[in-house]
């Protein structure tokens, strides 16, 4: 019933800008929790950005002040807006949610970034 929809990714060269969308539906309930993963070829997947009730707003460091979370409450929407990006931010994102006390994932979408 609950299902996370995300954007497409796409190729990007280092330097540009990107931003992901994740959309929540199946109903009007309440999101708790919102963030985006990330998970490169061979390695484990790592929390990026996380925002809350209250749009409290976490990063990891590799992507403070490059990344931005966002959401639109009315749109069941959460955003993540990819500045300056990396060759070493290439992989596939994942949006999660936990929506009455419940966790759901995204489909994953594939970020590339050329040198």
């Amino acid at each position: 019933q609950v299902q996370l929809v995300e954007s497409e990714g796409g190729l990007v060269q280092a330097g540009g800008s990107l931003r992901l969308s994740c959309v929540v539906s199946g109903g009007i309930f309440t999101i708790n929790f919102v963030g985006w993963y990330r998970q490169a070829p061979g390695k484990d997947r790592e929390l990026v950005a996380a925002i809350t009730s209250g749009s409290s707003t976490n990063y990891v460091d590799s992507v403070k002040g490059r990344f931005t979370i966002s959401r639109d409450n009315a749109k069941n929407t959460v955003y993540l807006q990819m500045n300056s990006l990396k060759p070493e931010d290439t992989a596939v994102y994942y949006c999660h949610a936990v929506v009455h006390s419940r966790a759901y994932w995204g489909q994953g979408t594939q970020v590339t970034v050329s040198s």
